[in-house]
């Protein structure tokens, strides 16, 4: 009942704040886990399911008009777009420094998502074999964890602004399942170091990561790639800033694609010059066979 009654005061909560998505929660294991979507999207059976994951500190709502480009796509592509929550806005992902509750009680995250997928799968009809995740920040570190930890549920993901944990703050098992992976990362992000080392931010201590180039190369040694990958240069949008993006990737027949967005002065932030999450999207499509 008083399930009923939290996802009754959520979804009118949401209404308020947006006209079209709701809030609504799933309890996994004692916790009420809350996720945001939009049930006026129309999808046909057998769509696409992208999560949208918060950076560390978010919530689902707050990422909504960032997903509008994808959604924008819904019924063209047939796709669905959901944004899941955090446990207290924090996400338990694979920094083993991590000093957010989260990490802190070991949720559960692998059966909030396949929770998730289920409910979709039966509300919507998705195509349980055409599951994606991206995320900005920690969401982009919570995509890292599912492509680590649960490759069987989720075809590709997208990791903006998030380089992998080193192996000293490596708090996951791998399950070492090549998949494919982008990583879109700026050169001057003062938070996610794009050389590496620790991560600065607020609120919570988590550790150290791996520089760019090295989470790239995890990812490309997993999938089977060697050698140099191929080095193009993405359109500038926006030319009022100093903003250039080179696109590197390894894609041969047979092998996940694994590819690197590197935003040349980009910061900690969503960029002008491309929609980092509309780009997700369409690398997942290439993805779909």
């Amino acid at each position: 009942m008083f399930k009923k009654l939290l996802s009754a005061f959520l979804i009118v909560f949401a209404f308020t704040a947006n006209a079209q998505h709701v809030l609504d929660s799933l309890l996994i294991e004692g916790h009420y886990r809350v996720f945001a979507y939009n049930p006026a999207l129309k999808v046909r059976p057998g769509a696409s399911l992208v999560f949208v994951m918060h950076g560390s500190g978010g919530e689902p709502m707050g990422l909504v008009s960032r997903g509008a480009k994808i959604e924008s796509h819904a019924a063209s592509d047939n796709v669905m777009v959901v944004y899941p929550g955090g446990y207290k806005r924090y996400w338990n992902e694979c920094r083993k420094a991590s000093t957010a509750l989260a990490n802190v009680q070991n949720l559960n995250e692998e059966a909030f998502f396949e929770a998730l997928i289920d409910l979709f799968a039966s509300k919507y009809k998705i195509n349980k074999k055409q599951v994606f995740a991206t995320g900005f920040s920690g969401g982009g570190h919570m995509s890292y964890k599912l492509a680590l930890t649960m490759p069987g549920k989720i075809r590709a993901i997208s990791a903006v602004v998030a380089n992998m944990p080193t192996d000293e703050n490596m708090d996951c098992t791998p399950m070492n399942v090549p998949i494919p992976v982008m990583i879109t990362n700026g050169t001057a992000d003062q938070t996610n170091p794009y050389d590496g080392g620790e991560v600065k931010t607020t609120g919570v201590t988590l550790g150290t990561v791996r520089s760019t180039d090295q989470s790239f190369q995890y990812w490309a040694k997993l999938d089977g790639y060697a050698g140099q990958p191929v080095k193009s240069m993405m359109p500038d949008a926006d030319t009022s800033n100093n903003i250039t993006v080179e696109k590197y990737t390894y894609q041969a027949k047979g092998k996940p694609e694994v590819t690197l967005l590197k935003v040349v002065n980009g910061k900690h932030e969503f960029i002008t010059d491309f929609d980092m999450f509309e780009e997700s999207w369409k690398f997942f499509k290439r993805q779909i066979k």
